[in-house]
């Protein structure tokens, strides 16, 4: 299932670490330091290579940080295309403070990109094959407002199915000037969306609207602990978040995303792959620091709600998630 391509062009390190009490002013010693290789489209690959998918990654890597990206980058089942950056990877950094059980993410802004950087990019994307094209996350310093939608359009071209998680200008623009397959905000961003505080009966109004509009065909909406709504032109449903133990919101909506894009990849209807990308994002909370969902949390979350659904749809997307992630697909 090499059908695939997430983008990243704002990638990252991230690093996560424990402390005893995060304090003002004294040094806070930590400890437990991992190193993952982050971004939303990259941390998009990797658990569509989690869930068995081999998805193709485009991503932006430069200076000493970049290189360590590409080497803690290593999946096998992710076929990679690197952009060679003049700018350093951004480096991101996660704390948990045990004494409060409180998490504090410190996520800088990207690097700055040039032109040709850019065109790079474009020009990849023009010569990869593929039927789904994954474009999330911030847009790095100096890309274009519109670059997702010059992506999308690329895309639209090929025939290929554009997923669009990003947000402010880089989700409007791209909202403006290209068709989307499916659309995936957080309720925060749909609020900064459509300028409005929403409920989620009225984000599901909303986006019933933008669809109408005719640029977008879904929707997706994720509510952290009150579930997730999907929106098309048949209406709105409404799925609540499975009860799980929290420990890090890192990856949730990237989690849900890769879910989604792996399912429908498989040739699953739209409505199963939002409650596989539900479970995908509730497994990932249940991990620590920079760590993304496991397989088998995801497989035990879907179960657990799919007994009144579809019984064909929920057995075709059993038997993708059960095949063998390290065998040729």
């Amino acid at each position: 299932m090499n059908k695939i391509l997430s983008i990243s062009l704002n990638p990252a390190v991230d690093i996560s670490s424990t402390a005893e009490a995060v304090k003002p002013t004294v040094k806070i010693r930590t400890r437990n330091q991992v190193h993952d290789p982050g971004g939303c489209g990259v941390n998009v690959a990797r658990v569509i290579a989690t869930l068995g998918g081999r998805p193709k990654l485009l991503y932006m890597a430069g200076g000493a940080t970049g290189a360590l990206l590409r080497q803690i980058l290593d999946v096998p089942s992710i076929e990679q295309h690197c952009v060679t950056a003049s700018a350093p990877t951004r480096i991101s950094y996660t704390v948990r403070d045990l004494e409060r059980e409180l998490e504090y993410r410190f996520i800088p802004e990207g690097p700055a990109i040039n032109q040709r950087e850019f065109q790079q990019v474009l020009d990849i994307v023009e010569q990869l094959d593929f039927e789904y094209v994954v474009a999330t996350g911030s847009l790095p310093k100096n890309a274009p407002q519109d670059a997702y939608a010059q992506i999308a359009n690329i895309a639209a071209r090929k025939g290929a199915r554009v997923i669009l998680d990003s947000s402010g200008s880089a989700l409007s623009e791209t909202l403006e000037q290209a068709n989307i397959f499916l659309v995936k905000p957080s309720l925060e961003e749909m609020e900064q969306l459509t300028g409005k505080s929403l409920d989620p009966e009225q984000a599901g109004d909303e986006a019933l609207k933008i669809i109408r509009r005719g640029k977008v065909e879904n929707i997706a909406v994720s509510m952290g602990g009150q579930g997730a709504l999907l929106a098309t032109a048949s209406g709105v449903c409404f799925a609540s978040a499975p009860t799980v133990t929290l420990g890090s919101a890192v990856g949730a909506g990237d989690s849900f995303v890769a879910a989604m894009t792996f399912a429908l990849a498989n040739d699953v209807v739209i409505e199963e792959a939002f409650h596989l990308g539900i479970a995908a994002g509730s497994a990932a909370v249940m991990t620590t620091g920079t760590q993304l969902c496991r397989r088998e949390d995801v497989i035990r979350l879907y179960k657990q709600e799919s007994a009144c659904r579809d019984h064909q749809e929920v057995e075709r997307l059993l038997s993708a998630l059960d095949a063998d992630p390290s065998s040729p697909q």
